[in-house]
Protein backbone atom coordinates (compact mmCIF):
# COMPACT_ATOMS: atom_id res chain seq x y z
CA UNK A 1 0.00 0.00 0.00
CA UNK A 2 2.63 2.28 0.47
CA UNK A 3 4.21 1.74 -2.52
CA UNK A 4 1.05 2.70 -4.21
CA UNK A 5 1.17 5.69 -2.01
CA UNK A 6 4.59 7.03 -3.27
CA UNK A 7 3.86 5.39 -6.96
CA UNK A 8 0.79 7.84 -6.83
CA UNK A 9 2.34 10.96 -5.47
CA UNK A 10 5.33 10.44 -8.14
CA UNK A 11 3.03 9.96 -11.02
CA UNK A 12 0.53 13.36 -10.26
CA UNK A 13 3.01 15.01 -8.66
CA UNK A 14 6.51 14.77 -10.75
CA UNK A 15 6.22 18.29 -12.50
CA UNK A 16 7.58 19.82 -9.34
CA UNK A 17 10.40 17.57 -9.13
CA UNK A 18 11.06 18.42 -12.57
CA UNK A 19 11.41 21.95 -12.04
CA UNK A 20 13.62 21.14 -9.05
CA UNK A 21 15.75 19.63 -11.33
CA UNK A 22 15.76 22.99 -13.65
CA UNK A 23 16.26 24.74 -11.03
CA UNK A 24 18.81 23.21 -9.45
CA UNK A 25 20.80 22.58 -12.90
CA UNK A 26 19.94 26.71 -13.68
CA UNK A 27 21.92 27.93 -10.55
CA UNK A 28 25.40 26.89 -11.46
CA UNK A 29 24.52 27.54 -15.52
CA UNK A 30 23.11 31.46 -14.37
CA UNK A 31 26.17 31.52 -11.84
CA UNK A 32 29.16 30.32 -14.19
CA UNK A 33 27.88 32.30 -17.49
CA UNK A 34 27.60 35.64 -15.75
CA UNK A 35 30.99 35.08 -14.32
CA UNK A 36 32.71 34.37 -17.09
CA UNK A 37 31.00 36.83 -19.65
CA UNK A 38 32.52 39.23 -16.99
CA UNK A 39 35.79 37.85 -16.07
CA UNK A 40 34.83 37.21 -12.50
CA UNK A 41 36.30 33.59 -11.55
CA UNK A 42 39.62 33.21 -9.85
CA UNK A 43 42.70 33.76 -12.19
CA UNK A 44 40.60 34.10 -15.20
CA UNK A 45 42.53 36.65 -17.59
CA UNK A 46 39.87 37.98 -19.08
CA UNK A 47 36.00 38.23 -19.89
CA UNK A 48 35.10 35.48 -22.46
CA UNK A 49 31.60 36.23 -24.49
CA UNK A 50 28.95 34.15 -24.73
CA UNK A 51 29.12 33.31 -28.50
CA UNK A 52 33.28 31.97 -27.66
CA UNK A 53 31.60 29.82 -24.75
CA UNK A 54 28.90 27.82 -27.45
CA UNK A 55 30.80 25.62 -29.46
CA UNK A 56 32.46 23.52 -26.46
CA UNK A 57 28.92 24.18 -24.02
CA UNK A 58 27.26 22.81 -27.02
CA UNK A 59 29.49 20.19 -27.79
CA UNK A 60 29.35 19.10 -23.95
CA UNK A 61 25.58 19.03 -24.10
CA UNK A 62 25.56 16.86 -27.15
CA UNK A 63 27.56 14.20 -24.87
CA UNK A 64 25.50 14.85 -22.12
CA UNK A 65 22.18 14.21 -24.11
CA UNK A 66 23.38 11.02 -25.34
CA UNK A 67 24.76 9.48 -21.75
CA UNK A 68 21.59 11.30 -20.09
CA UNK A 69 19.46 9.27 -22.44
CA UNK A 70 21.08 6.02 -22.53
CA UNK A 71 21.27 6.29 -18.34
CA UNK A 72 17.88 6.11 -18.52
CA UNK A 73 17.16 3.74 -21.01
CA UNK A 74 14.76 5.72 -23.27
CA UNK A 75 16.35 4.95 -26.78
CA UNK A 76 13.60 1.93 -27.14
CA UNK A 77 11.22 4.71 -27.12
CA UNK A 78 12.27 6.67 -30.32
CA UNK A 79 11.46 5.69 -33.75
CA UNK A 80 13.87 3.99 -35.85
CA UNK A 81 14.82 4.28 -39.05
CA UNK A 82 17.15 1.30 -41.35
CA UNK A 83 20.74 1.93 -42.48
CA UNK A 84 21.26 -1.49 -43.94
CA UNK A 85 21.45 -4.16 -40.90
CA UNK A 86 21.73 -1.23 -38.65
CA UNK A 87 18.57 0.23 -36.66
CA UNK A 88 19.17 3.71 -35.22
CA UNK A 89 17.05 6.08 -33.34
CA UNK A 90 15.07 8.92 -35.66
CA UNK A 91 12.87 11.95 -34.85
CA UNK A 92 9.71 11.82 -36.99
CA UNK A 93 8.84 14.80 -39.19
CA UNK A 94 6.77 16.30 -35.97
CA UNK A 95 10.02 15.98 -33.60
CA UNK A 96 12.54 16.92 -36.38
CA UNK A 97 10.60 20.25 -36.62
CA UNK A 98 9.67 20.65 -32.93
CA UNK A 99 13.58 19.91 -32.37
CA UNK A 100 14.91 23.00 -35.05
CA UNK A 101 12.22 24.97 -33.10
CA UNK A 102 14.31 23.89 -29.58
CA UNK A 103 17.74 24.82 -31.46
CA UNK A 104 16.00 28.04 -32.65
CA UNK A 105 14.76 29.04 -29.24
CA UNK A 106 18.47 28.40 -27.70
CA UNK A 107 19.92 30.55 -30.49
CA UNK A 108 17.65 33.36 -29.98
CA UNK A 109 18.09 33.73 -26.68
CA UNK A 110 21.66 34.19 -27.02
CA UNK A 111 21.67 36.82 -29.62
CA UNK A 112 18.38 38.45 -28.19
CA UNK A 113 21.39 39.97 -25.40
CA UNK A 114 23.86 41.00 -27.91
CA UNK A 115 21.45 43.86 -30.05
CA UNK A 116 23.44 47.05 -29.41
CA UNK A 117 20.89 50.02 -27.98
CA UNK A 118 18.44 47.13 -26.78
CA UNK A 119 17.04 47.08 -23.78
CA UNK A 120 17.81 43.66 -21.78
CA UNK A 121 14.69 44.82 -19.46
CA UNK A 122 12.44 44.63 -22.87
CA UNK A 123 14.15 41.68 -24.12
CA UNK A 124 13.48 39.51 -21.20
CA UNK A 125 10.09 41.09 -20.40
CA UNK A 126 8.72 39.95 -23.98
CA UNK A 127 10.83 36.09 -23.79
CA UNK A 128 9.10 35.17 -20.69
CA UNK A 129 5.96 37.34 -20.51
CA UNK A 130 5.36 36.38 -23.99
CA UNK A 131 5.91 33.10 -22.97
CA UNK A 132 3.58 33.03 -20.10
CA UNK A 133 0.72 34.96 -21.95
CA UNK A 134 1.03 32.02 -24.83
CA UNK A 135 0.18 29.68 -22.39
CA UNK A 136 -3.33 30.40 -22.37
CA UNK A 137 -3.18 30.33 -26.13
CA UNK A 138 -1.81 27.26 -26.86
CA UNK A 139 -3.85 25.73 -24.05
CA UNK A 140 -7.06 27.13 -25.92
CA UNK A 141 -6.61 26.01 -29.63
CA UNK A 142 -5.59 22.67 -28.38
CA UNK A 143 -8.91 22.11 -26.36
CA UNK A 144 -7.30 21.69 -22.96
CA UNK A 145 -9.31 23.42 -20.26
CA UNK A 146 -7.32 25.52 -17.72
CA UNK A 147 -8.14 25.26 -14.20
CA UNK A 148 -8.64 28.04 -12.22
CA UNK A 149 -5.41 27.89 -9.96
CA UNK A 150 -3.31 28.09 -13.24
CA UNK A 151 -4.79 31.59 -13.77
CA UNK A 152 -3.94 32.66 -10.65
CA UNK A 153 -0.23 31.12 -11.01
CA UNK A 154 0.01 32.34 -14.32
CA UNK A 155 -1.16 35.85 -13.47
CA UNK A 156 1.30 36.13 -10.06
CA UNK A 157 4.24 35.07 -12.36
CA UNK A 158 3.17 38.34 -14.83
CA UNK A 159 3.10 40.14 -11.90
CA UNK A 160 6.12 39.19 -10.90
CA UNK A 161 7.96 39.87 -14.40
CA UNK A 162 6.09 43.00 -14.15
CA UNK A 163 7.24 43.99 -11.25
CA UNK A 164 11.03 43.18 -11.57
CA UNK A 165 11.06 45.15 -15.08
CA UNK A 166 9.57 48.02 -13.99
CA UNK A 167 12.70 49.07 -12.08
CA UNK A 168 14.39 49.94 -15.47
CA UNK A 169 13.17 52.18 -18.34
CA UNK A 170 14.27 52.66 -22.03
CA UNK A 171 11.92 50.31 -24.05
CA UNK A 172 13.84 50.97 -27.02
CA UNK A 173 14.02 48.12 -29.93
CA UNK A 174 15.66 47.89 -33.11
CA UNK A 175 14.14 45.64 -35.92
CA UNK A 176 16.71 42.91 -35.61
CA UNK A 177 15.85 42.60 -31.96
CA UNK A 178 11.59 42.12 -33.07
CA UNK A 179 12.79 39.57 -35.62
CA UNK A 180 14.70 37.59 -33.32
CA UNK A 181 12.05 37.99 -30.61
CA UNK A 182 9.45 37.13 -32.77
CA UNK A 183 11.79 33.88 -34.28
CA UNK A 184 12.03 33.17 -30.61
CA UNK A 185 7.97 33.00 -29.67
CA UNK A 186 6.92 31.62 -32.67
CA UNK A 187 9.62 28.52 -32.44
CA UNK A 188 7.62 28.02 -28.99
CA UNK A 189 4.76 28.39 -29.71
CA UNK A 190 4.87 25.55 -32.51
CA UNK A 191 6.43 23.82 -30.02
CA UNK A 192 3.94 23.81 -27.62
CA UNK A 193 1.48 23.04 -30.13
CA UNK A 194 3.22 19.92 -31.29
CA UNK A 195 3.76 18.72 -27.45
CA UNK A 196 -0.18 19.92 -26.38
CA UNK A 197 -1.03 17.84 -29.51
CA UNK A 198 1.17 14.77 -29.95
CA UNK A 199 2.65 14.56 -26.49
CA UNK A 200 0.45 15.61 -23.47
CA UNK A 201 -0.91 12.02 -22.40
CA UNK A 202 -1.52 9.88 -19.61
CA UNK A 203 0.91 7.42 -21.37
CA UNK A 204 4.17 8.59 -19.77
CA UNK A 205 5.83 6.32 -23.18
CA UNK A 206 4.45 9.02 -25.72
CA UNK A 207 5.55 12.00 -23.57
CA UNK A 208 9.53 9.75 -23.44
CA UNK A 209 9.31 9.11 -27.09
CA UNK A 210 8.69 12.88 -28.03
CA UNK A 211 11.36 14.18 -25.27
CA UNK A 212 14.20 11.56 -26.81
CA UNK A 213 13.25 12.58 -30.66
CA UNK A 214 12.84 16.25 -29.85
CA UNK A 215 16.55 16.13 -27.91
CA UNK A 216 18.24 14.09 -30.76
CA UNK A 217 18.08 17.19 -33.09
CA UNK A 218 18.18 20.03 -31.25
CA UNK A 219 21.60 20.42 -29.81
CA UNK A 220 23.27 18.87 -33.18
CA UNK A 221 21.66 21.42 -35.10
CA UNK A 222 22.89 24.04 -32.95
CA UNK A 223 26.47 22.52 -33.31
CA UNK A 224 25.89 22.57 -36.48
CA UNK A 225 24.51 25.78 -37.14
CA UNK A 226 28.01 27.19 -35.01
CA UNK A 227 30.27 25.27 -37.24
CA UNK A 228 28.47 26.59 -40.33
CA UNK A 229 29.61 29.97 -38.88
CA UNK A 230 32.91 28.95 -37.77
CA UNK A 231 33.74 27.71 -41.51
CA UNK A 232 32.44 31.45 -42.52
CA UNK A 233 34.62 33.49 -40.73
CA UNK A 234 37.69 32.02 -42.22
CA UNK A 235 36.07 33.54 -45.45
CA UNK A 236 34.93 37.14 -43.67
CA UNK A 237 36.24 39.96 -42.85
CA UNK A 238 36.93 41.30 -38.91
CA UNK A 239 33.26 40.27 -37.61
CA UNK A 240 32.52 40.04 -33.64
CA UNK A 241 30.19 37.37 -33.71
CA UNK A 242 32.55 35.02 -36.19
CA UNK A 243 34.96 35.79 -34.44
CA UNK A 244 34.00 34.83 -31.30
CA UNK A 245 32.59 31.67 -32.29
CA UNK A 246 35.87 31.21 -34.18
CA UNK A 247 37.36 31.92 -30.77
CA UNK A 248 35.16 29.09 -29.40
CA UNK A 249 35.93 26.26 -31.99
CA UNK A 250 39.91 26.73 -32.09
CA UNK A 251 41.34 28.81 -29.19
CA UNK A 252 39.52 27.77 -26.00
CA UNK A 253 41.53 25.47 -24.93
CA UNK A 254 44.22 28.10 -24.85
CA UNK A 255 42.77 29.94 -21.84
CA UNK A 256 42.04 28.20 -18.20
CA UNK A 257 38.47 28.18 -17.94
CA UNK A 258 37.26 25.67 -20.48
CA UNK A 259 36.37 23.04 -17.85
CA UNK A 260 33.58 25.59 -16.70
CA UNK A 261 32.70 25.84 -19.65
CA UNK A 262 32.37 22.27 -20.53
CA UNK A 263 30.28 22.17 -16.69
CA UNK A 264 28.23 25.14 -18.38
CA UNK A 265 27.31 22.44 -21.16
CA UNK A 266 26.14 20.53 -18.90
CA UNK A 267 24.07 22.29 -16.71
CA UNK A 268 22.47 23.83 -19.77
CA UNK A 269 21.59 20.29 -21.22
CA UNK A 270 20.37 19.39 -17.34
CA UNK A 271 17.66 22.73 -17.87
CA UNK A 272 16.80 21.28 -21.47
CA UNK A 273 15.79 17.64 -19.82
CA UNK A 274 14.39 19.03 -17.06
CA UNK A 275 12.62 22.28 -18.41
CA UNK A 276 11.65 19.82 -21.47
CA UNK A 277 9.86 17.45 -18.96
CA UNK A 278 8.28 19.99 -17.13
CA UNK A 279 6.25 21.44 -20.49
CA UNK A 280 5.62 17.95 -21.89
CA UNK A 281 3.86 17.07 -18.34
CA UNK A 282 0.24 16.22 -18.61
CA UNK A 283 -0.82 18.74 -17.43
CA UNK A 284 -2.30 21.85 -19.28
CA UNK A 285 0.08 24.65 -20.62
CA UNK A 286 -0.85 27.06 -18.62
CA UNK A 287 -0.01 25.38 -15.53
CA UNK A 288 3.30 23.63 -16.92
CA UNK A 289 4.17 26.72 -18.27
CA UNK A 290 4.32 29.08 -14.98
CA UNK A 291 5.79 26.22 -12.77
CA UNK A 292 8.94 26.07 -15.76
CA UNK A 293 9.10 30.08 -15.45
CA UNK A 294 8.92 30.03 -11.69
CA UNK A 295 11.99 27.61 -11.78
CA UNK A 296 13.91 29.87 -13.61
CA UNK A 297 13.43 33.12 -11.82
CA UNK A 298 14.04 31.89 -8.18
CA UNK A 299 17.27 30.13 -10.03
CA UNK A 300 18.22 33.44 -11.44
CA UNK A 301 17.57 35.19 -7.73
CA UNK A 302 19.59 33.03 -6.04
CA UNK A 303 22.37 33.00 -8.77
CA UNK A 304 22.38 37.00 -8.19
CA UNK A 305 22.97 36.14 -4.43
CA UNK A 306 25.63 33.77 -5.01
CA UNK A 307 27.17 36.50 -7.55
CA UNK A 308 27.11 39.57 -4.78
CA UNK A 309 28.45 37.06 -2.05
CA UNK A 310 31.48 35.44 -3.43
CA UNK A 311 32.24 37.78 -6.44
CA UNK A 312 31.03 41.05 -5.17
CA UNK A 313 28.34 41.77 -7.30
CA UNK A 314 25.52 44.23 -6.43
CA UNK A 315 22.67 42.37 -4.57
CA UNK A 316 19.09 41.89 -6.10
CA UNK A 317 17.27 45.36 -5.94
CA UNK A 318 13.62 45.42 -3.66
CA UNK A 319 12.23 45.05 -7.23
CA UNK A 320 13.62 41.62 -7.84
CA UNK A 321 13.30 40.39 -4.57
CA UNK A 322 9.48 41.89 -4.42
CA UNK A 323 9.16 39.86 -7.93
CA UNK A 324 10.44 36.63 -6.17
CA UNK A 325 7.82 36.62 -3.25
CA UNK A 326 5.18 36.74 -5.94
CA UNK A 327 7.13 33.54 -7.72
CA UNK A 328 6.93 32.10 -4.25
CA UNK A 329 3.06 33.11 -4.00
CA UNK A 330 2.55 31.59 -7.74
CA UNK A 331 4.33 28.40 -6.35
CA UNK A 332 1.82 27.86 -3.55
CA UNK A 333 -1.11 28.66 -6.01
CA UNK A 334 -0.04 25.80 -8.39
CA UNK A 335 0.56 23.27 -5.81
CA UNK A 336 -1.83 23.64 -2.77
CA UNK A 337 -4.63 22.36 -4.77
CA UNK A 338 -3.50 19.55 -6.53
CA UNK A 339 -2.11 18.22 -2.87
CA UNK A 340 -5.30 18.29 -1.43
CA UNK A 341 -6.43 15.00 -0.16
CA UNK A 342 -10.10 15.35 -1.39
CA UNK A 343 -8.93 17.50 -4.35
CA UNK A 344 -10.36 16.32 -7.71
CA UNK A 345 -8.42 19.06 -10.07
CA UNK A 346 -5.64 16.50 -11.08
CA UNK A 347 -8.87 14.49 -13.20
CA UNK A 348 -10.61 17.62 -14.69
Amino acid sequence: MMSNFFRNLWKEHRIWLYAFGYFAAYVPFTFLLKSLSKGLLPNQAKAISGFSMLPLSVGASIVSMLLVITYLGWWKHASRIKLGEISLPAPTRWTFVSGLCTALIVITTTLAYTFEGVSIVLVMLLMRGGLLVLAPLVDLLSGRRSRWFSWVGLLLSLAALFVAFWEKRGFDITILCTIDIIVYLTSYFVRLRFMSKLAKSEDDNIAKKYFVEEQIVATPAVFIFLFSLYCMSSLSTSNPILDAVSFGFSDIFSTNVWPYVIFIGFCSQLTGVFGGLVLLDKSENTYSIPVNRCSSILAGVLASFLLAALMGQKLPSNYQLIGAALILCAILALTIPVMMPQSKTTKD
